[in-house]
């Protein structure tokens, strides 16, 4: 596989390690393109000292691109210095005393990840898991990661309406098993404890009254596919007891047999309910959490991906509407969207686009008219905006810590920044238009060393 990447070479680096590091590199059929002022994609970071001035350009570097930083020189980095260089942004680091024989970890790690970011960008993926805001980009990333290059126990853990039965299904469909079996879903909330054994593992013929033919439970059923135990904090702790055994030796007895079955799953559990505090409180048993948390996936609640909500939303109003894919959002629609509260998540929010399509008429977007009377926001809520509710806190919170009005606003704008870029999948122009900025300063502002920067 023959990689395209960037180099850079941070701080005072040798004449002779950038050389070695280079052909280093072309040894293994890596392409170390020429730096550019906007370097997009996948890129390695070299440096022989995490000073501030490294961190700062690997903060930059890592704006527009995933980054490995790769630590050369006689003197390793402390932990702390290890975490300081991710916390800038590198997607690992790697600490060389000298130049090795070959590039294997640097080649191993990019064919990595661009595999991871090929997935996501597939339409299987981004058509399902919908939105570009940072954090639930990290979040699909590391599903596929997870989906396509393991077959590790997922305990999805968020609220309702986040999403979760729609991760666990795609962990089913990035699975690179041959064969593969079906998608077996069980509702933990709806198991009677007197037939669990039956609905889980299945009976034998006349096991017992009313059993008039044998049946497959669940385990069964998903051999050589997936398990997907919904809400499985609801079990009882009996029901939790009978569980363990098969998920840990994926193995079962049907009720009224005597014969042990095997079965090959992989499994999938979703709650929304925090069990470390269940199994603290005793509600929980520690040995099946472990089983089943081979993996924890936090899909965030919509509050904290708002930038996602309007694509959400299009892409509700494309489904209820086929025929009118260019249906969109007036402006005062998408100003009342993004500030409204949805309780219910990424479900409540599709409830309303929902109610907005029902009203809406003929050609056009949607307008304010089409709101319904009992969605329509409180007249003491007219006020309200964008810089309400987390914006705020963060301010509050740089006050009490003695940050002054320059630092404050850089740090803004930087992160201002950063948003737009990732939004935009790195494009300098696109999210310089988004800022209402020029391309030239935007590039000036991300060049420009952090204590020189206007506020």
């Amino acid at each position: 596989m023959s990689l395209s990447i960037w180099v850079r070479f941070l701080g005072s680096v040798s004449a002779g390690t950038r050389e070695g590091f280079l052909a280093l590199l072309r040894s293994s059929d890596i392409d170390p393109a020429t730096p550019s002022g906007s370097d997009q994609g996948f890129g390695v970071a070299v440096f022989e000292h995490a000073s501030t001035a490294v961190l700062e350009d690997l903060r930059a570097c890592a704006t527009a691109s995933t980054v490995l930083a790769i630590c050369i020189g006689p003197t390793r980095p402390s932990l702390a210095e290890l975490w300081a260089i991710s916390r800038a942004g590198a997607r690992d680091v790697l600490v060389w005393p000298r130049l090795p024989a070959s590039a294997d970890q640097v080649v191993s790690r990019l064919e990595r990840w661009v595999a991871i970011e090929d997935l996501a960008g597939d339409p299987l993926v981004k058509d399902v898991l919908i939105g570009t805001s940072p954090r639930w980009r990290t979040m699909v990333r590391n599903v596929v990661e997870v989906a396509a290059f393991s077959q590790v126990s997922v305990l999805i853990v968020g609220e309702s309406g986040t999403g979760k039965e729609l991760i666990a299904r795609l962990i089913h469909d990035l699975d690179q098993r041959r064969d593969k079996g079906d998608f077996v879903v069980v509702d933990c909330t709806t198991i009677v404890p007197e037939l669990s054994g039956s609905e889980l593992f299945g009976h034998e013929r006349g096991a017992f009254t009313g059993a008039v033919g044998a049946r497959e439970g669940a385990f069964a059923l998903a051999d050589g596919g997936t398990l997907f135990l919904d809400e499985i904090g609801e079990l009882p702790l009996p029901l939790q007891a009978q569980l363990l055994r098969a998920v840990q030796e994926h193995t079962y007895k049907r009720v009224g047999s005597n014969t042990w079955h095997r079965t090959d799953f992989r499994l999938v559990c979703a709650t929304n309910r925090d069990l470390i505090s269940a199994v603290a409180a005793g509600q929980f048993r520690a040995d099946l959490y472990y089983r089943i948390a081979g993996w924890v996936c936090r899909p965030p609640p919509l509050r904290e991906r708002k930038e996602d909500i309007l694509d959400l939303a299009r892409h509700f109003l494309a489904e209820l509407d086929e025929a009118r894919a260019a249906l969109d959002l007036d402006e005062p629609v998408r100003e009342y969207l993004m500030l409204r509260d949805y309780p219910g998540n990424v479900r409540d929010l599709r409830r309303v686009v929902a109610s907005l399509h029902l009203r809406h008429a003929g050609p056009g977007p949607i307008t304010i008219g089409d709101v319904p009377e009992e969605e329509r926001p409180p007249t003491d809520a007219s006020d309200a905006d964008w810089r309400q509710g987390g914006f705020a806190g963060a301010i509050s919170q740089a006050i009490e810590l003695g940050i002054g009005l320059k630092e404050i606003g850089n740090a803004a704008s930087e992160m201002a920044i950063k948003l737009a870029l990732d939004r935009e999948h790195g494009n300098l122009h696109r999210a310089a238009s988004r800022l209402g900025v020029t391309d030239r300063a935007l590039q000036l502002r991300r060049a420009k060393p952090r204590d020189e920067r206007p506020v």
